[in-house]
């Protein structure tokens, strides 16, 4: 037996109990990893509201962890026994100390990566790859709007876009988290509790307006990221954190010849060579300092229910592990 948190019922975070598990034996194709470090993601939030209705009570959440491998099932080649990595896995279950994981999901980290900050680390820059070289391959000289600039994936994005070469609006809801957006790699901050966002990047471009967004938060920024994008301009919506978007009329993206896409990462990663394509260009950007590693706040994970509560309030640093 194996401790884990239990999605008890739909609803907030007391529904997070501790709880047991029993299944440590790996079958054909599997391997039993021991989670060090275990991220606390947006998705995770969505699934225990009951947004996400792909877990059911009684089940354990929880996407992506760094581990250790502990046992190796048949027919599994090119792992070890005490290997470290990481891993990303759409069928949940890393809120716990031990996970049965099909080997195809795991990936083999560098040394250069400590377990916990490759927790906080790994599916957002995964995200981020796919979202600047698949969804929208963002080019040197163009303007792009980050929504949500100081929160994890904003982090990332504001790096990683001006490593390539372009100017970075980014948004923020304190002067505290634009510092944070700027030191992250934004050239330009707008506070949109304070001040109209669309007018300020409007200002910015000279009235050319982004030729990309990408907006995590949904409902509150969308028509706000809608109406910052210049002509042919791409809004790339990856979350929903205040909420879903309401439904748009293709004859909308006819006013100014504008793309619109909501991209899942895991549909970018249903093969193992996919998965380990993008890692192996996460870790070059990494080596090549195009973003700045988040430093995750660390809690127990009998406090997964704490977690979910500061990242709600968005109290977090940018990222939250638990540490079994």
């Amino acid at each position: 037996m194996f401790n884990a948190i239990l999605l008890n019922r739909y609803g907030g975070p007391e529904e997070l109990i501790l709880g047991q598990v029993d299944d440590k034996h790996p079958r054909p194709g599997e391997v039993l990893v021991r989670n060090t470090a275990i991220n606390v993601n947006f998705h995770d939030i969505y699934v225990r509201s009951g947004l996400y209705q792909t877990l059911q009570p009684g089940g354990v959440l929880g996407l992506d962890a760094a581990a250790i491998i502990e046992a190796i099932g048949e027919g599994v080649h090119g792992f070890e026994l005490g290997q470290r990595v990481g891993y990303v896995d759409p069928n949940y279950g890393a809120y716990a100390e031990m996970k049965l994981i099909e080997a195809e999901n795991l990936i083999p980290l560098p040394d250069q990566l400590d377990d916990k900050s490759t927790a906080a680390n790994l599916l957002k820059a995964l995200t981020a790859c796919v979202l600047l070289e698949h969804v929208n391959k963002v080019q040197a000289g163009q303007t792009v709007l980050i929504q949500a600039a100081a929160g994890g994936m904003g982090q990332l994005l504001c790096g990683w876009v001006r490593h390539l070469g372009c100017t970075v609006i980014g948004t923020a809801g304190s002067e505290e988290k634009a510092k944070i957006a700027h030191d992250c790699g934004a050239h330009h901050t707008i506070l949109y509790h304070e001040q109209d966002v669309v007018a300020e990047v409007m200002k910015i471009t000279s009235g050319n307006g982004a030729a990309a967004v990408y907006d995590s938060v949904g409902k509150d920024t969308f028509e706000g990221s809608f109406a910052s994008l210049a002509f042919c301009g791409h809004l790339i919506n990856f979350g929903q954190s205040s909420g879903p978007v309401d439904p748009l009329p293709p004859s909308r993206l006819a006013e100014r010849s504008l793309t619109l896409s909501r991209p899942i990462l895991f549909h970018y990663i249903r093969d193992a060579g996919a998965q380990s394509a993008l890692a192996e260009t996460c870790f070059a950007a990494l080596d090549a300092a195009a973003f700045r590693p988040i430093v995750p706040l660390e809690l127990p994970l009998t406090e997964a229910a704490e977690a979910h509560r500061l990242l709600e309030a968005r109290k977090s640093p940018g990222g939250i592990v638990l540490v079994p």
